[in-house]
This record gives structure tokens, sequence and C-alpha cells, in this order.
């Protein structure tokens, strides 16, 4: 992807990068708490249809509104990021996020979806302009020839955050009352009971406010750590003729439907597992196995960093992509354990997606790599569309093993990406 100099971070794609180890450390933790908190809406999700009896079409409005922040933040925030740069953009990131949850307060106070649906969305503002920071910053601080490799590595702990959220998001959110659901109540006791099942996901969301507060501090110490940061000026809208770029714009659509895939395997998780014929869970039970799903692109990504250094990127993705469809179909058409255990093992093949088909995407774009990292959050817009979209199947169909034909479909572009992508740029 992005090379850099250290005295034009940004200008380069050829140099050895800037040399500020103790800034890797910082990245880690960006990834791993935007990992984690992305990974809280496969918690929450379910917990929201149950309180609000909703159909799955509205339930995946959880993540519509989640990713549709970065449709209409993505190139706001790499303007942002452009004019006051990485380590101030990651700041105001992190304050963006700490008010989205903060305004987890009043959406339980009131038991109101649409209050949740709102926070939600200000939450991943504040992601969307921390991740347009991440990508590209983990990329400047290292040699350009080892890009695919680091980024995989940041990424992996991107997963770490999506493996421990879930485990205690779900102790945290999904214990709920034995016995009680909101398809039982109405009335005032069905208010009641919403509000005090939601009181649960405030004080989870509170808790992240605290956390976020601490390390946007820690991150204005580090404000000066690059100096000699430049990027090219442009319109807000230049970003966009990277897409003429045929092997960027087809990374792009990858990330589109990669994210979109991932996030509806993930967002269905709780309710596949809950199917008689699969493991016949409880709520509870099937959402502290989410954890095995992330956590296997967490290992993924860990093993995925050693092999992208002496193997080609493209073919690896290529070969990833082909092992989640096998696992899709083997799910699909199985029952109990197998059916079970092969769809949280597509975590594993999702590992190495993103960070390579980002980086394949964005290699040498030198000075443009704020404005290719904006693009490319965009496309995350695809966590938005394609659950929604799986969603809908699913009410259609009545059936979740119908409904996860997109995904599968999702991958086999990405199949053919990796595929096209095998040689460098």
């Amino acid at each position: 992807m992005v090379g850099a100099t250290s005295a034009e971070v940004g200008g380069s794609d050829a140099g050895d990068g800037v040399d500020a180890p103790e800034l890797r450390y910082f990245v880690f933790a960006l990834f791993f708490i935007f990992g984690g908190i992305t990974s809280l809406n496969d918690v929450i999700l379910p917990k929201l249809k149950e309180l609000f009896t909703l159909n799955y079409t509205q339930a995946m409005l959880v993540q519509f509104c989640f990713f549709t922040a970065y449709l209409v933040i993505g190139i706001p925030g790499a303007q942002l990021v452009k004019r006051i740069g990485y380590m101030r953009g990651a700041m105001t990131g992190l304050l963006v996020m700490m008010a989205g949850c903060l305004l987890f307060i009043p959406a339980s106070r009131t038991a109101t979806y649409g209050l949740f649906l709102f926070a939600l969305f200000v939450l991943a503002s504040g992601v969307v302009v921390v991740q347009v920071v991440a990508n590209p910053l983990i990329s400047l601080l290292g040699p350009a020839r080892t890009v695919h490799s680091r980024l995989t590595f940041a990424q992996a702990f991107n997963s770490l955050g999506t493996t421990v959220f879930p485990i205690v998001g779900s102790a945290l959110i999904l214990g709920g009352l034995a016995g009680v659901s909101a398809s039982d109540l109405t009335g005032a006791e069905l208010e009641a009971y919403r509000t005090a099942e939601t009181q649960a996901i405030s004080n989870t969301y509170i808790g992240l406010a605290v956390a976020l507060l601490v390390i946007a501090g820690a991150v204005f110490l580090f404000r000066n750590r690059l100096p000699g940061e430049q990027h090219e000026r442009s319109s807000p809208l230049a970003g966009f003729s990277l897409l003429s770029r045929k092997r960027f714009g087809l990374g792009a659509l990858c990330i589109f439907l990669y994210v979109g895939a991932e996030v509806s395997i993930g967002s269905l998780i709780v309710n596949y597992l809950q199917q008689s014929h699969v493991l016949g869970l409880s709520e509870r039970a099937a959402g502290d196995m989410i954890f095995l799903y992330w956590g296997g692109a967490m290992i993924g990504r860990f093993i995925g960093s050693w092999f992208l250094r002496v193997m080609s990127p493209g073919l690896i993705l290529a070969s990833v992509a082909a092992g989640a469809i096998a696992l899709l179909a083997i799910s699909t058409h199985s029952t109990g354990q197998v059916s079970a255990y092969s769809l949280l093992g597509i975590g594993l093949m999702n590992s190495i997606m993103f960070p390579t088909i980002f980086s394949l995407a964005c290699e040498k774009l030198g000075a443009r790599a704020a404005d290719g990292s904006g693009i490319i959050n965009i496309a995350i817009f695809g966590g938005a569309v394609i659950p929604l979209l799986t969603g809908m199947l699913a009410d259609a169909s009545g059936s979740l093993a119908i409904a996860l034909i997109l995904p599968a479909l999702c991958y086999a572009v990405i199949a053919g990406y990796g595929f096209y992508a095998r040689r460098p740029a």
C-alpha cells in the first residue's frame, strides 16, 4: 500500500516508513477498541430483536444504521484527517465514539428502538474517523515491503477486540430474566421489562465511554509525534477519481461485499444456533459462542501475517474466500454440531480478507493514502446493505439457510478479485 519517509508521511510509496515504534502499540489499541465495539452489534441485535419483537429485516436496522455512518462520514472523515492530521483525527474520532456511547442513556430510559439506532449511528461515526486514521497509519509505520503482513498483524488486534467484547457483552446484556420474553407481555409490564433490560445495554456503553475518554487523553499526548506529516490537498470528492483505477475500484467493491458478508453471518449467529436442527441453544448460550467466530478471525490474522510475507496475497485471498463458500455450503446442508461449527469456522476464513483487500487495492497510492482510505471506508457501507438484504431474504423465505446464499455470492466475487490481483500492481 503506502510507504513513507520520515520527512513526508503519506508522500512516498517506496520508503522505509516512519521510525516511531511506540506509535504501533497505539494503533494496535485503536484496532482493538473499534473492532470490539463493532462486534457488540452481534450481541445487541438479538437482544433488541427480542425486546421489541422485531422480524429479521427490522432487527438488521441495527447494522444498517451503524454501517450507514461509513457512507455518510467516510469522505468528511478523510477531509478532517487531512486537515488536522492523523493523531488529532484519532482523538476526535474517539470523542465522537464516547458521545455515541453516552446516547445509550436516554435510549435506555425511554426504551425507544429509534434512539438506540441513532446512538449506534453516532458511535459508528466516530469509529469511521478512527478507521480512516488507523489503516493508512499502520502502513506508514514500517517498510513498504511488509505492508501486507503488518496491516494483517494490526487487524489481529481488531479481531482480539471482536473476540473479547462479545464474551463480556453476552454476559452483561444477554442474561435477561429467566422465562420471560417481550412477546409474552403487554402494556405497563412490557414497558417495565424493556426499560429494565435495556439498562444493561446502557451500563455497558457507559463503561465504554469512560474507557474511550482515557484513550483519547493518551492520544492527546502523542498529538505531535508525526513531524512533517503531509497530505495532498484536494476536493472532498477527489477521492472518487481513484475508482477509475481498476485494481482500486474492484478492491473497493470487494470491501463492500466482504464487510456485508461478515456482518450478515455475525448478526445471524445467535438466531442460527438457536434453531432446533442446529444446536437449539438459549439466547445467552448462543451469544456466548459468538467469540468462536471472531476468535477464528483473530487466530487467522496472526497466522496470516506470516504467510503473507512468503506467499502471494492475492492467491491467499482467493483461497480463503473459496474456503468460506465451502463452509457455508456444509453448514446449510447439515445439522447439529457440524452445521454450527462450520458456520463459526467462517471467521477463520474471514481473517485476512479486509487487510489484504485493502492493501491490494491501495498499493502505490502515495500521498493520496487518506483519499483511498476514505473511499474504502465508504465501501464498508456494505455492512449496512448486505445484512439488510439478508434479513429480507430470511423473512421472505422463512429460512436462514437460504438467506446465507447472499454472503456466499459475496465471497465468490472476492475469490475472483484475489486471483485477478495475484501479481503486484
